[in-house]
């Protein structure tokens, strides 16, 4: 359960921070520029643009409706939402369009202002509350990765939202629907999923994917579960994550397992007196032959201070 990743200078991103090294070993970040030409028909209303597995790309899913069109994540900056835009038009010809992200982070959400202003922006309460706490500060260390990154997020700024909604909304589409919910915070505090009716599909950000969690500094092992839960009802057929491959119900078995094992043998370790530096030493020498040592940090810090 690996994914290639590149220095994420955040304590969000805890877990990912320790490829530093490795990606100034690998040269320079590439331009990260959304490709065209890929789009995947994957259900009978939803296409997506993969990432391909390329750093500071996302999964950008497409919803098409008799009547309007669903939008979900952005890439960085107006160059990738005119792709995105290109490819919107090859599949749909709905003049009314709705646009979401999972996250708020750069790659994510900070192409928004290159769609068209009559595009109707989601928000939840959440993603709004943490923009404003956030400002543009992850923009600007996620500027200083590249030369390119940085020009590609020249005059980015967070897109105002048209349509806030607080814990979950289905938008009609025509002939399908969106259900966007608010997961509370796992990776971000601002973590939104999108549920696909009646193509069962699941566009679950950061919540789940191929790679284990990248566990917020302020989350907690209790809400990743809670999400689990949430994410198992919905039986998804399909599951789209914010970055790395498609897959099933089996992303959401496989994080349900690694977050309980992480949860109860840290609780377990600081029952016996062990420190938290000593639990994750531990727990990565553990585990190494299961889980990336590396990415497991930020859990293991998290269920440990959880742990009573």
């Amino acid at each position: 359960m690996r994914i290639r990743t590149y220095p994420v200078i955040l304590a969000c991103l805890l877990s990912v921070a320790f490829v530093s090294a490795a990606s100034a070993q690998r040269g320079p970040i590439p331009t990260p520029l959304i490709k065209e030409g890929v789009t995947e028909k994957i259900s009978d209303h939803v296409y997506v643009i993969p990432d391909g597995s390329a750093p500071l790309i996302p999964n950008v899913s497409i919803v098409v409706g008799s009547r309007a069109t669903f939008v979900v994540d952005t890439g960085l900056g107006a160059k990738n939402a005119e792709v995105i835009l290109r490819e919107v038009a090859k599949v749909s010809k709905n003049s009314e369009m709705y646009l979401a992200t999972t996250h708020i982070h750069p790659e994510h959400d900070l192409g928004a202002h290159g769609f068209p202003a009559t595009t109707k922006m989601v928000r939840s309460n959440d993603q709004v509350k943490e923009i404003a706490a956030d400002g543009l500060q992850t923009a600007k260390r996620f500027a200083g990765f590249s030369p390119a990154v940085g020009e590609m997020l020249q005059g980015a700024e967070f897109r105002k939202a048209d349509v806030v909604f607080d814990k979950e909304q289905v938008f009609d589409l025509g002939g399908v629907r969106v259900r966007a919910m608010a997961m509370g915070f796992n990776h971000t505090s601002g973590d939104t999923a999108f549920f696909v009716e009646p193509d069962m599909v699941l566009v679950s950000g950061d919540v789940v994917m191929n790679a284990i969690p990248a566990v917020g500094a302020n989350s907690r092992i209790a809400t990743w579960l809670a999400s689990m839960d949430r994410f198992q009802k919905l039986q998804p057929k399909r599951i789209v994550p914010s970055h790395g491959p498609m897959g099933d119900i089996s992303f959401v078995t496989n994080y349900r397992t690694y977050l309980t094992t992480v949860r109860d043998r840290a609780a377990a370790l600081k029952k016996e007196g062990k420190s938290v530096d000593d639990t994750i030493k531990l727990l990565q020498d553990e585990l190494k032959g299961r889980y990336d040592p590396n990415r497991m940090v930020g859990t293991i810090r998290t269920a440990y201070n959880e742990a009573p």
